[in-house]
Parts: C-alpha cells; structure tokens; sequence
C-alpha cells in the first residue's frame, strides 16, 4: 500500500541553475533584465497570446522591483531565456503555482517578438521542465494554451505536452470568449522520451 500521507520531499527552488543549451542559455532573470524584455510587455499581439489584460500601463520601476525579487523566491523558478549567439535576453520562462501535495508546478514562457519560429521556445521549453523533472523532483508540469496560439500549442507538443480537456471561454478578450486547453507533461513521460516524443 502506498503512503500517501507521507510529505513529499521540498523541491529546491531556492537554487537559481545556469542551464545551457544548443542555441540557448537559462540563468537567473534580474531587474537588469526589465530594459531587454520590454518589448514583450509592450506587444499587443503578446498580450493577446497570453490573455494578458491592460491593467492601466507598465511600470518600469515596478517591473524592475518584480524582477529583481525573483532570487529570493523560495516557491518558483524564474529564468532569463538567452541567445547563444547574439548573448541578447530574449525571453523567460518561468515555473510557479508549486503544489507539494501533488509534487507539480505550473509552467509559462513568453519570447521577445521576433523572436519566434527558430525553436527558441522549444528548447527553452525543454530545459526547464527537464530540470523540474531530473533536479527539483516533480511529477507533472502543467499549462493553459488558448485556442488562438496554435503556434505555441505546437511548440509545447513537440517539448512532451499532452492535451488533457478544454476550459471553455476560459477568456474573454476584445470582446470574443476564447477557450484555453490544458496541457501538461508528467514525469515519467519525461523520462521515457527527454522532451522528445516525436522521437521516442
């Protein structure tokens, strides 16, 4: 019989890892970073993708505070996503909304515009969630993708994620309710092909 009263082992977000890959580099995000991921946050077509609604404009020195207070965080790991060969930030990825009892995590990831389409994301996408799965000890990794970013839904499929159910008209953006699919990838799925499925 299994013990599932038993408290699952604290994964160790306080630890910001370097991880590298062939066209990308992870590290700690820091306010240093707010100038670079700017355009991101000012790109409607971003807000759009991400269900990001105007809250009254961006404040720069507000950004910074956020971002600089990523290190001390002790429940979510946030990370710069780099370009190897420019060495420009070009997005991050983040993993958050940590649930011990159920050993998993949430996972989001936004690219600077023009960014896109070199499969950035995809390798980014893949390195973190390694490291939840091989370093931090996670079993599921999950995530929201609207209906109208089959882009990033493609992208997420290539990396392991399996649709799991529709929450419909889960946004409602410019006036049109849009459905959003869950998606998510667990461990043992992530151990059997490496981010990979297409492959395995």
């Amino acid at each position: 019989m299994v013990d599932h009263a038993r408290p699952a082992p604290r994964p160790d977000f306080r630890t910001k890892p370097t991880l590298t890959g062939e066209h990308v580099l992870l590290r700690p995000v820091t306010a240093d970073d707010v100038l670079a991921l700017m355009p991101m946050f000012l790109d409607p077509e971003v807000s759009r993708l991400t269900g990001s609604h105007d809250d009254g404009g961006l404040d720069e020195g507000r950004l910074r505070a956020w971002y600089g207070s990523r290190e001390e965080q002790d429940d979510r790991l946030d990370l710069a996503v780099v370009e190897r060969a420019t060495g420009n930030v070009v997005g991050e990825v983040v993993l958050n909304g940590w649930d011990r009892a159920n050993e998993s995590c949430g996972f989001r990831i936004a690219l600077v515009p023009g960014t896109y389409g070199g499969g950035l994301g995809t390798e980014a996408t893949r390195l973190v969630v390694g490291y939840g799965f091989e370093k931090l000890g996670l079993h599921r990794i999950a995530l929201e993708v609207y209906a109208f970013n089959p882009r990033a839904r493609r992208a997420y499929e290539k990396a392991g994620f399996v649709a799991e159910g529709v929450l419909r008209d889960a946004l409602l953006w410019r006036g049109e309710r849009v459905d959003a699919t869950v998606m998510s990838i667990l461990a043992p799925e992530w151990f059997r092909h490496g981010g990979r499925p297409d492959e395995a």
